[in-house]
């Protein structure tokens, strides 16, 4: 993926990472150290919080709650030890302190430049899975939460682009009391973007540019290991919603 960045004609100015930078896996370490020490010419990565960084803070007592039950729940006690003998307390520490190669801050929840918020899962939380398949009702809350035009998330590892379309919301309040009057919210063109993914399928890598000149979104597709290299643009879906 970093190589094919380098290919683009256009030179990348940021790059963000959603989060998931670990898993029960060996290979976390080298991630973790490569995304500490980038190469030279080589574009510092923006790293947020993903659901398995959130997951290893609670199993080491670092988390919001006090046990990881959604990884027991998900994955079954075993890959709770598995983690644990995984990522070494260091890489812990470096999760819990560093949001980028050089910050020494907690992970961020997502990043919010411009108009753009960038998050693992969604405004609700790092476990909250967007897909083409969510409800426009759904999206547009989570957009609006934050007051985002265009939300990138990384948690369902899919590559898509989910536009709003321009149209109206018509909501009201129910009390015990009484009633209010239905009451009509105007909303404006917003997009829900999947990033992609690199490792969950062996041998493929998909990630996102974005322009924010021109706000185009580009789909890449990379492969890797053995028959590897750079193929055409690949996008799982593109949906169009429409509020009234």
């Amino acid at each position: 993926m970093l190589a094919d960045i380098k290919r683009q004609r256009q030179p990348i100015e940021e790059l963000y990472i959603l989060g998931d930078v670990i898993a029960a896996t060996s290979e976390s370490t080298n991630v973790i150290q490569r995304i500490r020490s980038p190469h030279a010419n080589e574009t510092v990565s923006q790293v947020c919080q993903g659901r398995w960084e959130e997951q290893l803070l609670i199993l080491h007592g670092l988390g919001r709650t006090g046990e990881p039950t959604e990884l027991i729940e998900r994955y079954e006690i075993e890959m709770v030890k598995t983690l644990w003998d995984t990522i070494p307390q260091e890489m812990v520490e470096w999760v819990r302190l560093a949001q980028s190669a050089t910050a020494k801050q907690p992970l961020d929840f997502g990043f919010f430049e411009l108009d753009c918020l960038l998050i693992h899962g969604s405004s609700v939380g790092v476990s909250d899975e967007l897909t083409p398949n969510t409800p426009a009702i759904q999206m547009l809350d989570r957009l609006m939460r934050m007051d985002a035009n265009i939300l990138f998330c990384g948690h369902s590892g899919l590559t898509f682009q989910y536009e709003i379309q321009q149209g109206s919301v018509t909501s009201s309040i129910t009390t015990l009391d009484q009633a209010t009057l239905p009451k009509a919210t105007f909303v404006k063109p917003r997009q829900v973007i999947g990033a992609g993914n690199v490792g969950r399928i062996p041998g493929r890598a998909t990630y996102t540019l974005y322009s924010l000149n021109t706000n185009q979104i580009e789909f890449k597709t990379v492969r890797y290991g053995s028959g590897g290299g750079f193929q055409a643009n690949q996008q799982d879906g593109k949906s169009f919603k429409a509020l009234n």
